[in-house]
């Protein structure tokens, strides 16, 4: 008499059933892990600011435990919605944002507010509060008017410049615009030939300072809303050989350190992209966890000026000690 057969099948049973319970968690924990996700958004990793940012939240969400998503909005509002949505279809649960419009954003972040998943902006502000938990940005008027005195100093109080501006639409660009006027205009012998926005691009840099140029051979210097213009105008004015107009940036940048190290521009303003960002996943990560970040929506982190005195202490957008 065989005694296989009546405990062939629950046996069996028993071994799918312990099989499909295995599966089933290792899936829980899957999916689990899946849900920690921290959605990183930026403009393009083309401006090396921007990258920073990426790189600074993303490592700093991984070593909280998180998984991340990078993504990259071109600063085009309606491609940010897109992957707003994505971050919401993903289950994100934060948010770390830079922005494409300060009016432009304003529906894009309520959408993911409406979705239960915080947003934390970096570098630019929208105009509306209690949509985001936090706006940490740079103290940009703080750090142009830095940047407009050190202008003024390299300028000797006098002579004719150029200004480029940034995108129209960043609030950026006229808070900056605003910092570095209301030191420069107090002095009469300087005086602005040419204003123009470059769209934060170092190639429109060089073409509208190309033509600039043309119009007004006897600049003197260049103040410029970001490194990347900055870079720009340097790079036209040396084509030109005019390396002896006075370039002054905004961002403190690698490439621009070392400019300013070999001699080319002259200066430029520290905003401190790498530590922000990572405050910003270290505020989403107390948020979800506790529901409250302990500071005010609106934070503030002043600027630093560069030049040829502190440029060797410069690394990727932060001071080494």
């Amino acid at each position: 008499m065989s005694f296989r057969t009546p405990f062939r099948t629950p046996f069996r049973k028993l071994l799918l059933t312990a099989g499909l319970a295995g599966m089933l968690a290792a899936g829980a924990g899957s999916l689990a892990q899946a849900a920690d996700l921290i959605a990183i958004i930026t403009p393009s990793h083309d401006n090396p600011f921007f990258k920073a940012e990426a790189e600074g939240a993303s490592k700093r969400a991984k070593a909280l435990g998180y998984e991340t998503l990078v993504l990259v909005h071109n600063d085009d509002a309606n491609k940010q919605s897109q992957l707003i949505d994505t971050a919401i279809a993903r289950g994100a649960k934060a948010i770390i944002l830079d922005n494409a419009g300060a009016d432009a954003t304003v529906a894009a972040v309520q959408k993911a507010k409406d979705a239960k998943i915080p947003s934390f902006l970096i570098d630019r502000e929208i105009n509306a509060a209690g949509v985001a938990v936090s706006q940490i940005v740079s103290n940009n008027y703080q750090g142009a008017q830095l940047g407009a005195q050190e202008f003024v100093k390299l300028m000797g109080e006098k002579g004719n410049y150029v200004e480029l501006v940034g995108k129209e639409s960043d609030t950026n660009a006229g808070i900056r615009s605003k910092g570095y006027h209301d030191v420069i205009d107090d002095y009469p012998d300087l005086k602005m030939v040419a204003r123009q926005s470059a769209n934060w691009s170092q190639t429109e840099a060089f073409s509208k300072m190309e033509s600039i140029l043309q119009a007004n051979p006897n600049i003197k210097g260049v103040i410029s809303g970001n490194d990347t213009m900055a870079m720009g105008a340097f790079a036209a004015l040396k084509a030109a050989g005019r390396t002896d107009v006075i370039v002054v940036g905004f961002d403190g940048s690698n490439e621009v350190r070392d400019s300013i190290l070999s001699g080319g521009i002259k200066a430029t303003v520290l905003q401190p992209a790498y530590r922000q960002a990572e405050i910003a996943v270290e505020q989403a990560d107390k948020y979800i966890k506790t529901g409250s970040t302990g500071q005010s929506e609106k934070q503030l982190m002043d600027c630093v000026l560069i030049n040829a005195d502190t440029a060797k202490k410069l690394e990727t957008f932060a001071l080494a000690d």
